[in-house]
């Protein structure tokens, strides 16, 4: 039982202070990792080893153990990797090695020795100095296999990276990712930029935001949707190329793609178009793979994947008119009533009266939901999905040869949204336009609608440069480049209802 061990440790870290030895010293520096110790002798036969004369000295946790009576071996596990370590009663010396019994998996332990190989072959430490670092009062998972408990590894992931090298290789991928991306924009003369976390208007996406509020100043706050509406203000302020790694929380429902809090990079380029996004996004993803992956090719759950460009291009009215069997020019011309018996053979989600929330708007918003019904799940292979109705895109550019729709993209992959992309509208007089419809949605009763910003407005009325920008999931990304089927699994400590006592 977890308890009883417990209590045992317990009553071994008082016997330490009672004889007046600190059970959490800091005075031990390790000078090597483990992964430097094989590295420099993980070739090296039996003589060599024999014939070295170097001393290593390693810290790291205790997380396997095997007791021979006068002596035992050891894994010592560091940020590097594991090392099995060699402890003998007649080289360390009668008292160390009587306290060294006493330590358990899990503890901290400090070691300095010379290397050998033992008769299997497995290079090793013999320990002439053993030192405890600091006493672990739980233990360790059952026979250090790991959190088989899904819940549990996520809830205690501590547990989770001491016990699993796969867990922790994929957070380590997280971060090359994050920084890989933090250098392809750098490269490309953008401008990293910090933007409130608060805000004083929750704007930038079609999201519920969560509410705090501000003491000093007595207003409510809201925690970013996204950052888009002040990187927007910068290419006002002259900042022609900026982008931003950033944390977006969103009230919103928790699944397998979706969490409260997640990481995004947003990014802004004047003088560009979506289509110039299309482009950069290609060369964002096959960077990535080429240098996490090793390849353009993998696996992402049960879909095999090939992110060689060019990409599949997608549009939603050709789409639906051709699935569905309809003229596309009534499609593009939003004839709702043709949309809504189109829907109505669907059937689901798409039977709600849509006049009625969205008025005016509604057969944008048909057709929208129409497409994601019918065509997401399709999109296995690295598409852009582009052609999108005004009503569900109060921030994007109107294409001037269609005003019913604008010049954005969606990047769909392995059926998953991966991007959203869009040429800036930088028209201050049809943005109003566009935020006041979205006003009388949400006055209809669309909780998701975008706020009013006459802030941002009054920006645009200084004029913004034409400009294009992209929003890309990045927990959705990690997701993708490690072959994690859950959100849950690329985040560190994701969200989950507090744990009954």
């Amino acid at each position: 039982m977890e308890g009883d061990e417990t209590e045992g440790r317990r009553q071994k870290l008082q016997a330490m202070r009672d004889a007046g030895v600190n059970p959490y010293p800091n005075d031990f520096r390790p000078e090597h990792t483990t992964r430097e110790v094989k590295t420099d002798l993980g070739e090296a036969d039996a003589a060599a080893l024999e014939a070295f004369e170097g001393v290593f000295c390693l810290a790291g946790r205790i997380v396997s153990r095997r007791d021979f009576g006068k002596a035992s071996f050891l894994h010592l596990q560091d940020r590097s990797g594991r090392l099995q370590v060699y402890v003998k009663r007649n080289i360390v010396g009668d008292e160390a090695f009587a306290a060294f019994k006493q330590w358990d998996l899990g503890d901290f332990l400090g070691v300095r020795g010379r290397p050998f190989l033992t008769k299997t072959g497995e290079l090793t430490i013999e320990a002439s100095e053993v030192h405890l670092l600091g006493k672990a009062l739980r233990p360790l998972p059952e026979k250090w296999h790991g959190l088989t408990d899904v819940e549990a590894r996520y809830r205690q992931r501590y547990l989770d990276t001491v016990t699993s090298e796969e867990v922790r290789e994929t957070f380590r991928k997280r971060s090359r990712i994050i920084q890989a991306i933090r250098e392809f924009f750098i490269s490309r003369d953008y401008f990293e930029a910090e933007t409130p976390m608060m805000q004083a208007v929750a704007g930038g996406a079609a999201a519920r935001p969560f509410v705090t509020h501000h003491n000093a100043l007595d207003i409510d706050l809201y925690l970013r949707i996204a950052p888009e509406l002040y990187l927007k203000r910068l290419l006002v302020g002259g900042f022609d190329r900026v982008f931003e790694l950033s944390r977006v929380f969103r009230n919103e429902g928790v699944s397998t793609r979706h969490n409260p809090e997640f990481t995004l990079v947003e990014f802004y380029q004047a003088y560009a178009t979506y289509r110039d996004m299309m482009d950069l996004t290609e060369e964002l993803f096959v960077e990535l793979a080429d240098s996490i992956v090793g390849s353009r090719t993998m696996s992402w759950a049960e879909h095999a994947l090939d992110l060689t460009p060019p990409w599949r291009r997608v549009s939603i009215p050709e789409h639906v008119a051709e699935k569905m069997g309809l003229d596309i020019d009534a499609v593009r011309g939003l004839d709702y009533e043709l949309l809504r018996k189109a829907g109505d053979e669907v059937g689901g989600p798409l039977r709600q009266d849509y006049r009625a929330k969205y008025g005016e708007a509604a057969a944008g918003y048909l057709l929208m939901d129409l497409f994601e019904t019918i065509a997401e799940e399709e999109l296995i292979q690295p598409t852009f999905v582009e052609e999108y109705p005004v009503a569900v895109s109060p921030l994007a550019r109107r294409n001037q040869e269609s005003p019913n729709f604008v010049d954005r993209f969606e990047l769909f992959i392995g059926a998953k949204e991966m991007a959203n992309a869009f040429s800036e509208l930088n028209d201050p007089v049809d943005q109003r336009q566009r935020l006041e419809a979205q006003l009388q949605h949400r006055a209809a009763g669309d909780d998701e609608a975008h706020a009013m910003d006459e802030d941002f407005l009054r920006a645009l009325e200084h004029g913004m440069p034409p400009a294009a920008g992209e929003g890309i999931g990045i927990d959705r990304l990690v997701m993708m480049l490690t072959d994690s089927a859950s959100i849950r699994d690329v985040i560190l400590f994701p969200h989950m209802r507090p744990d009954k006592p």
